[in-house]
């Protein structure tokens, strides 16, 4: 049965389930595999992201727009529409899994959001 998304423990749910998918994805888990040395620290910075972005409790301080242009520089500026495609597509997968409710929605909404935001960025920072 599926429960609304209303604490820590389900935004790390959603967080480890989604995340453990990616890493095995073909087109995303090398990127990912080969930037990311500490997965447990990692996975907790991001259910830090996404409990700011949910509930607004800043818990999370980090700038993820230069964190992802750094990633792309690492792998030769090729992340492209694709990849944000198949990460929203492994969010919305996961969130409709295990989730439902407006929070799950919110969730949705915000990630796409996100990965409209960063591609863009990402394209642009290349030309500078």
């Amino acid at each position: 049965m599926k429960k609304k998304i209303e604490s820590r423990e389900d935004v790390s749910l959603l967080v480890n389930t989604f995340y453990s998918k990616v890493r095995k994805n073909e087109l995303l888990g090398p990127i990912f595999n080969g930037i990311i040395e500490d997965w447990p620290s990692h996975l907790e910075l991001l259910t830090d992201f996404w409990e700011t972005n949910l509930f607004f409790q800043r818990k999370y301080f980090g700038n993820p727009m230069h964190a992802h242009v750094e990633v792309d520089k690492k792998v030769g500026g090729t992340i492209n529409e694709l990849h944000f495609g198949t990460w929203i597509n492994l969010w919305h997968e996961t969130i409709n899994e295990l989730f439902e409710g407006e929070t799950a929605e919110i969730a949705k909404n915000r990630a796409r959001n996100m990965g409209t935001f960063l591609n863009l960025n990402i394209f642009n920072s290349r030309n500078n």
